[in-house]
């Protein structure tokens, strides 16, 4: 077989096993997160737990999909090993950086949801004469 085809569909399937096995973890372990962010409401957490998971399949196989023909073709095994590595680690570094920007967006949801939980402030004792 060619080893630039070879090199492509060594690629596409780390990088879709890769993307699946993310998806799961997150869809497994978020869970906890996001009943915690949406104030207990479970059905709501899994929904959105669900729509996350399928725009993370849809951005991320969608990338791995287009990014097959950028790069240097290899010519043997050991260019061949280079350009897997380069293109997989993006694949992990674009991953990564979407997992984060969830994180961050969810917490900020969280945090949010809390303070609007969080009881009145006590009212004051006792004040100060006006000058």
């Amino acid at each position: 077989m060619n080893i630039t085809i070879t090199h492509h569909l060594l690629y596409l399937a780390i990088s879709i096993a890769t993307t699946i096995w993310v998806a799961t973890t997150l869809h497994r372990h978020g869970r906890i997160f996001l009943v915690d962010a949406f104030h207990g409401n479970e059905k709501l957490a899994d929904s959105v737990n669900h729509l996350l998971v399928v725009g993370f399949y849809l951005l991320n196989v969608g990338f791995v999909a287009y990014a097959v023909k950028y790069g240097d073709k290899p010519t043997d095994a050991a260019t061949m090993l280079e350009s897997l590595g380069t293109k997989i680690g993006t694949v992990l570094l674009t991953l990564g950086a979407m997992h984060f920007f969830n994180v961050y967006v969810f917490n900020r949801m969280r945090k949010n949801a809390l303070l609007l939980l969080a009881p009145p402030p006590v009212a004051p004792t006792a004040h100060l004469p006006v000058r």
